[in-house]
């Protein structure tokens, strides 16, 4: 099904947020178009508090600036309140048993929780011991929400999802694990632009080729042409090795800068989940250049992130 032929219904059958692969194309549509909508009363001032006197605890093992304060301004423009949590405050899976953790939560009234964090597990474990709604805000394997904001800042852009082609350039990690997936339940063209050394993990890649048209290669002409979308990330993500200089070696090919840009459509996007280092993953000229929607990215993480809220703690 195509998003613009989607007509909303004001709900979804998921409990939790765990990774876009619990979720139906219809699904997914269903979040894009409440964000949507969410978006445009913010912005003519409409009040929309639809979680009014909720709770969304917030637990951070990994720390982030865009999810922190995206969720705590969400959750308050919903109506109800941001409890944050650090890793110093809570310490799941190790002082406390995750069951505990949630089970306890649950007794405080909290009425969902968002968790930031390194192992996938964390995640699932939270979600099989409780009885509220779990949001992925991160983990080693998946970013759902930054690809949920990532399709709706195409939407926007190309006014569709079905049959544009996004081209991932650099290093497979937790973004381009969600955009393969967000990408082919939604129709689009997704392509792996990576080293053989660093590509995606196999069993998640042939899981979403059994979806839709998932390509990996290590070809830059091949995988820019006809591209609507160029999207990269950190070569380094969160607690690995940014001395690593093989490993920066190896990605520098795939470096987006003026003339990647000019192997795709004229009309392409560059994208890029930040925070970014230009100079590595991309030039200064691109990032900051017209062709750049990161900051129309980072914004659509607060109103795709409401709509997850919205949809799941009501």
């Amino acid at each position: 099904m195509n998003i613009s032929a989607y007509k909303p219904i004001g709900k979804i059958t998921n409990h939790h947020l765990l990774t876009l692969l619990d979720y139906s194309s219809e699904e997914i549509f269903e979040i894009l178009h409440l964000a949507k909508k969410l978006k445009t009363e913010l912005k003519t001032g409409q009040k929309h508090e639809l979680l009014k006197g909720r709770t969304l605890a917030m637990i951070f093992a990994k720390s982030s600036t865009r999810t922190r304060v995206s969720f705590e301004q969400g959750i308050r423009q919903l109506g109800g309140y941001p409890m944050f949590l650090s890793s110093s405050d809570i310490q799941l899976g190790r002082g406390e048993p995750i069951a505990d953790t949630v089970r306890t939560l649950e007794r405080y009234n909290i009425d969902g929780i968002m968790i930031r964090t390194f192992a996938h597990r964390d995640v699932e474990d939270l979600a099989k011991f409780g009885n509220i709604p779990i949001i992925n805000g991160l983990t080693d394997d998946f970013h759902p929400c930054q690809a949920l904001a990532d399709l709706l800042t195409v939407y926007e852009k190309f006014g569709k999802l079905s049959g544009i082609k996004m081209v991932y350039m650099g290093d497979s990690n937790n973004v381009s694990n969600s955009l393969m997936i967000a990408g082919a339940k939604t129709g689009m063209d997704v392509v792996i632009c990576c080293p053989k050394t660093n590509a995606p993990n196999s069993r998640l890649l042939k899981q979403a080729q059994a979806i839709a048209k998932v390509s990996v290669t290590d070809d830059l002409d091949t995988a820019l042409k006809g591209a609507d979308v160029v999207y990269t990330d950190v070569f380094f993500s969160m607690g690995q090795n940014n001395k690593d200089e093989s490993k920066k070696a190896t990605l520098m090919p795939y470096q987006v800068n003026s003339t990647v840009m000019s192997k795709a459509k004229s009309s392409a996007i560059f994208m890029h989940c930040l925070p970014a280092y230009r100079g590595l993953e991309v030039t200064a000229n691109v990032i900051d250049g017209k062709q750049s929607v990161v900051f129309d990215q980072a914004e659509n993480r607060l109103h795709a992130q409401k709509a997850v809220m919205a949809l799941l703690m009501q």
